[in-house]
């Protein structure tokens, strides 16, 4: 399952374990893409928490982050970003990174 998050929850939702938050929007192709695989790595993986945060409804923390091109991936581990894609991600290689993460 996927969370959906906002400005006001990010920090509480994202602050423990690994997450993985993908930044959207609904006008973007490019995440429409990227939203199916998300769902499939929430379904098949119980170790990681995945959340999705729409750009358009939630300013601050792109802003915050720097955001600026979507979908971005930001992955935290206890409350530490480790790691940001920017651009589609196909399955196998967002699963392998990951997996860094979650050893």
């Amino acid at each position: 399952m996927v969370d959906v998050i906002t400005d006001q929850n990010f920090e509480e939702e994202t602050n423990t374990g690994v997450v993985l938050t993908d930044f959207w929007a609904t006008w973007c192709g490019p995440c429409k893409m990227q939203s199916p695989v998300i769902d499939q790595l929430a379904e098949e993986r119980q170790d990681v928490k995945f959340t999705k945060m729409d750009v358009d409804e939630n300013k601050k923390t792109p802003q915050d982050l720097g955001i600026m091109a979507i979908p971005t991936l930001v992955i935290k581990k206890d409350g530490k970003i480790v790691d940001r894609i920017t651009g589609y991600t196909p399955k196998a290689k967002l699963d392998q990174i990951l997996n860094q993460y979650t050893a």
